[in-house]
């Protein structure tokens, strides 16, 4: 059995401030793209991006929330805000089926053209590093699927949603568009 060493958040604000901030440790992870072999190393693929991260699901209650999730992305994203998705099961098996079938679905019924990546688990203990460093960095587990992570240009957590704060909310648009005209230099 492999061991997965996670740095804790500690270690990745010292490591980010020995760096110079070259790579926010928040986003220091590479990912693989859903259905596909094609990898990502997040901190180069979306620098200077305002992210919303968020667990997906298929076949839960909050799924309708694809829509105003492609919706927020495709209204702000050429502003600098980027969706990324990770279909997770964690919840009631509410993601069950393989990459291909989570990807064709997002694809067909949402029109989802905003990143998803592999499926992962986000429970607290199992979660996979991305969402283990967002609940560290003070976001918490998500508690259920369509759970919203915002996170500034500097590869920082923001704010966190819970899954019934939909995309429209005022919320959080004004929180992304906070984020968004916030200068790169002194984002919060």
């Amino acid at each position: 059995m492999t061991t997965l060493h996670v740095p804790s958040l500690t270690t990745m604000v010292l490591a980010d401030a020995t760096t110079g901030g070259a790579c926010p440790p928040l986003l220091d992870l590479e990912v693989r793209r859903l259905a596909s072999g094609e990898r990502e190393r997040l901190c180069e693929a979306y620098r200077g991006k305002v992210l919303l991260i968020v667990n997906t699901a298929s076949k839960c209650g909050f799924t309708p929330q694809y829509e105003g999730l492609e919706r927020l992305y495709r209204t702000y994203r050429d502003r600098g805000l980027v969706v990324l998705g990770f279909p997770s099961n964690d919840f009631l098996h509410q993601e069950p089926g393989e990459e291909t079938e989570i990807a064709q679905f997002c694809r067909l019924t949402y029109d989802v053209d905003f990143p998803v990546f592999e499926k992962v688990s986000v429970k607290k203990g199992h979660a996979h590093p991305l969402f283990q460093r967002l609940a560290e960095a003070g976001g918490a587990y998500p508690k259920w699927n369509f759970y919203k992570y915002l996170v500034d240009r500097r590869g920082r957590l923001i704010e966190h949603f819970s899954s019934v704060t939909t995309p429209e909310s005022r919320r959080l648009v004004q929180a992304v568009e906070r984020a968004l005209d916030a200068p790169l230099e002194d984002a919060r």
